[in-house]
């Protein structure tokens, strides 16, 4: 809305019908006092002063609107037919005036500047309201933001806090297995001792009592293997600095470890050059011993076993890479004949405890392969296996040659 400012009325009824003819709102005063009322009270888009007025004069009225927070921004033209001198249109533009017109008045001129200061004065009003959005967006933003960095702060502190307890249970954890792998460990081997003892002094004779002591005996090496291994399986938490390993070492000393199965098996070997990697040797020796003597054990019973194992380096950390000289992993390929196993199973296969076979036909406890795959995953690497029934396994295993911290 316009506000028309004149002490003489007919002025203001001239200046309002031209104004109206063009969709123009119009609101007048007809003195400076009045003026400065309804401009309080109302939000103007533009004022159009007489300069001279009793009381209150337009530069009077215009000097107090400029002091003013509100109405500070409020566009005024001038309109004057008597104040014509340069030095009442220099005072107009500095008592904060956009505009200074003296009469006769050009109508066409005067509504073109009323328009545009009135798409000015709009403008402005939509910036203001942009500038304000954008403040508040930028006040929220930043409480989020401290918000968030306090509880990043929170959780970081909590998570340290929980991770020093972890270690530290982690430790103790570890002394109880040492502890009770002990304990465990001495009563089973007396328990052996004795039995084996009372087995040949007294029970020779009694065919069905040797057979139940015998299987008592077996129960004993059983248990004595299951805390062997969950005493290992305990210890792959404890942190050991890789190094530089030659896995045909490793392979050559796991193999000389079941000569006499392999031997008695009359099983066949086959073996290509493995590649030297950062690791823990004595981790990948219970990796290879692992799968090695599962292949054996899992052998059957119809033709020879025959066990295969393969290297070669790939570029990239996929069971499927493809090969590369320069890649920076390498791929280990543990390939046998025996029972194989259904691949609906393989997720299980790599739990602890878990097991595909008939217990009582091919003793284990259900954990080598739990740990082989722990050991892997610690060296930042990857193990799977493909199978069928009755047509063998192999086991997939992918390394980095160089161990780097997650």
């Amino acid at each position: 809305m316009v506000l028309i400012v004149d002490d003489i009325r007919a002025n203001i009824i001239a200046l309002k019908k031209t104004l109206e003819l063009h969709n123009i709102d119009v609101d007048s005063a007809e003195s400076g006092e009045e003026a400065l009322k309804k401009i309080l009270k109302t939000d103007y888009c533009l004022i159009i002063m007489d300069v001279q007025m009793p009381g209150l004069d337009g530069f009077e009225v215009v000097k107090i609107l400029s002091g003013n927070q509100r109405t500070k921004d409020i566009p005024v033209i001038f309109l004057s037919a008597l104040n014509t001198e340069k030095k009442y249109i220099f005072k107009g533009y500095e008592t904060g005036a956009v505009e200074y017109i003296t009469k006769p008045v050009d109508s066409d001129l005067l509504i073109l500047k009323v328009k545009t200061f009135l798409k000015i004065y709009e403008q402005q009003n939509e910036l203001k309201a942009i500038k304000d959005l954008l403040s508040k967006e930028i006040k929220i933003r930043k409480e989020a933001q401290d918000n968030l960095e306090i509880k990043i702060a929170e959780r970081t502190k909590e998570l340290v806090q929980k991770n020093e307890e972890l270690e530290l249970r982690n430790h103790e954890l570890q002394q109880f297995s040492w502890v009770v792998s002990h304990d465990l460990n001495e009563p089973i081997r007396k328990i052996q001792i004795f039995i084996k003892i009372i087995k040949d002094l007294y029970l020779k004779a009694d065919d069905k009592a040797v057979d139940y002591v015998d299987r008592t005996i077996k129960s004993a090496e059983r248990m004595q293997t299951l805390i062997t291994d969950l005493l290992a399986y305990s210890r792959l938490s404890a942190q050991v600095k890789p190094e530089k390993t030659d896995l045909n070492v490793v392979l050559q000393e796991v193999l000389g470890d079941f000569d006499y199965l392999i031997e008695r098996k009359n099983a066949i070997i086959k073996t290509n050059e493995l590649p030297t990697v950062d690791s823990i040797p004595s981790q990948m020796r219970q990796v290879f011993q692992n799968l090695i003597g599962n292949a054996l054990k899992f052998s059957g019973n119809e033709e020879k076993p025959v066990i295969e194992i393969t290297s070669e380096i790939i570029l990239e950390k996929s069971i499927d890479s493809p090969t590369s000289p320069e890649g920076k992993f390498c791929r280990i390929v543990v390939k046998d004949n025996g029972i194989g196993f259904d691949e609906i199973y393989l997720d299980r296969i790599f739990i602890i405890f878990q097991s595909l076979n008939d217990r009582q036909t091919y003793e284990g406890t259900g954990i080598g392969l739990a740990i082989a795959k722990k050991i892997i995953e610690k060296h930042n690497g990857l193990i799977t296996a493909k199978s069928k029934t009755g047509e063998g396994a192999s086991f997939i295993i992918v390394l980095p040659l160089k161990y780097e911290l997650k």
